[in-house]
C-alpha cells in the first residue's frame, strides 16, 4: 500500500508507505529564549519526534501597524502593546541559524511556520526541510503560491477555512509541485473533542488524492492524535512545552515532554497493530488453535461402512484434532473406514478414500 508521498532532502520521506511524521511544535513556547528553545529540541529528540517546528514572523510584515501599536494586557502578556508581546516572543535570524546547526547536532529535523512573505523567503534561504503554512495564511494564496513555486515541500493547516478554500490551496500548488501535506485542524486552543472533527479527513482523501494528509492538533490529551493516524494521518502535529502552566496562549494546549513521548510510542504501536488489511489465520495463533480449536467428532457410536449424515456429527475440542468444523459439509456422505467411538474425532484416516474428496484443514491453521 502506498499513496502521496513528500521527499525531504535527507532522504526522509512522509506520507507513503513511511510511519506517521511527528512535529513536536515548539512555537513561540521558547519565550523567546534560545537557551529554552535549545532545551524543546532535546527534549522532542528525546520523545522520538521526528521534527521541531518554530514560527517565523517579520512583525511589519506580518502586522498592520495599529495591531502592533494596540494596548496587550493580560497574564500571558510580555509586553504593554501587542508589538512588544511579539517581539519579546520572536528569535531573530542569527538565532534560527544557531538552533538549526543544534538540531542537526542533536539528529532531529528543524522547520518553521513562515508568518509573511518576508518568514517564507528567509526560511527558504536556511534551507528547511518544508515550509510550514499556519491556518493563519491558509487563504494567502499570494503566498502560498509563491512558495510552492520554489519547488520546496510544503504543510498547509487548514483551521478556519472553508473546504472551497482548502480546494484553492490544492489546486494553486500542485501547479507548481506534488509535494504537498493538507492538515486537518480546529483552531480553538484548547479544541473541544466535538470540534475537532477527525472525519475531514475521509472528505480529503477523496477530494484530494495526490496530497499527503495529517492532523494539526489543539486538543487536551493524546488519544485524539492517535486516533488521527489510525483515520490515515501520515504527519501529526502538536504543541510542546516544558511546563503547561507557563505564560503564553498555547503551553495550556501543548503536550509536555512525556506526554509527547507517551504520543510518538502509542502512534509507534497502533501503526504496527494497523498491520495488513488481508484476513489469514497468523502463525501467532497456532498455540491458541491447538488448546481451544475444534473439530468434528462421532455423535454416537458409529460402525464400519456407515455413510456419514449430518446427524451423526457434534463439533467439540477434541484430542487429537480433527476435521475443521468449516469443512463440515464434506464429510456428509463419506463413508468410515473403521468403527468411531461417541466423541471420537473424526480424521482422514478413518475415512474411506472418495475420488475428488476435499482433503483439507486437518491439525494445521490456513494461511
Amino acid at each position: 500500500m502506498s499513496g502521496p508521498t513528500i521527499h525531504l532532502a535527507d532522504g526522509r520521506c512522509i506520507g507513503g508507505d513511511a510511519p506517521c511524521f511527528i512535529v513536536a511544535e515548539i512555537g513561540q513556547n521558547h519565550q523567546g529564549d534560545v537557551a529554552i528553545a535549545k532545551q524543546l529540541i532535546d527534549a522532542a529528540k528525546r520523545s522520538g519526534a521526528d521534527c521541531v517546528k518554530l514560527q517565523k514572523s517579520s512583525l511589519p510584515d506580518k502586522f498592520s501597524r495599529a495591531a502592533l501599536c494596540r494596548p496587550y494586557g493580560g497574564p500571558h502578556a510580555w509586553g504593554a502593546t501587542y508589538g512588544q508581546h511579539k517581539a519579546h516572543l520572536e528569535l531573530g535570524e542569527e538565532a534560527y541559524k544557531e538552533l538549526q546547526a543544534y538540531a542537526r547536532q542533536a539528529d532531529i529535523l528543524l522547520t518553521a511556520s513562515a508568518m509573511d512573505p518576508v518568514s517564507a523567503e528567509f526560511l527558504h534561504r536556511l534551507d528547511v526541510p518544508f515550509i510550514k503554512v499556519g491556518s493563519g495564511d491558509a487563504n494567502n494564496l499570494a503566498m502560498i503560491g509563491d512558495i510552492a513555486s520554489r519547488g520546496r515541500p510544503l504543510v498547509v493547516s487548514t483551521g478556519m477555512q472553508s473546504l472551497a478554500t482548502v480546494r484553492r490551496v490544492y489546486d494553486l500548488v500542485l501547479r507548481h509541485t506534488s509535494q504537498l501535506a493538507l492538515l486537518q485542524c480546529t483552531s480553538a486552543y484548547p479544541t473541544p473533542p466535538q470540534d475537532v472533527h477527525l472525519r475531514v479527513l475521509e472528505q480529503y482523501r477523496r477530494l484530494f488524492p495526490r496530497a499527503v494528509l495529517g492532523y494539526s492538533g489543539h486538543e487536551e490529551g493524546t488519544v485524539i492524535s492517535v486516533a488521527a493516524v489510525a483515520m490515515g494521518a501520515k504527519i501529526v502535529e502538536r504543541h510542546l512545552t516544558l511546563d503547561r502552566s507557563w505564560r503564553g496562549s498555547d503551553h495550556g494546549s501543548s503536550l509536555e515532554p512525556t506526554q509527547l513521548a507517551q504520543l510518538v510510542t502509542d502512534v509507534r504501536r497502533l501503526e504496527l497493530a494497523l498491520g495488513s488489511p488481508e484476513k489469514v489465520v497468523l502463525p501467532v495463533e497456532h498455540a491458541c488453535w491447538l488448546k481451544l480449536g475444534k473439530s468434528a467428532v462421532a455423535a454416537r457410536q458409529l460402525p464400519a461402512g456407515h455413510r456419514l449424515t449430518a446427524a451423526d456429527l457434534l463439533v467439540k475440542v477434541a484430542e487429537p484434532m480433527g476435521w475443521r468444523p468449516e469443512l463440515l459439509h464434506e464429510l456428509i456422505g463419506r463413508r468410515l473406514r473403521r468403527d468411531l467411538e461417541a466423541d471420537q474425532s473424526v480424521t482422514e484416516d478413518v475415512l474411506e478414500e472418495e475420488a475428488g474428496a476435499q482433503r483439507l484443514g486437518q491439525g494445521r491453521v490456513e494461511t
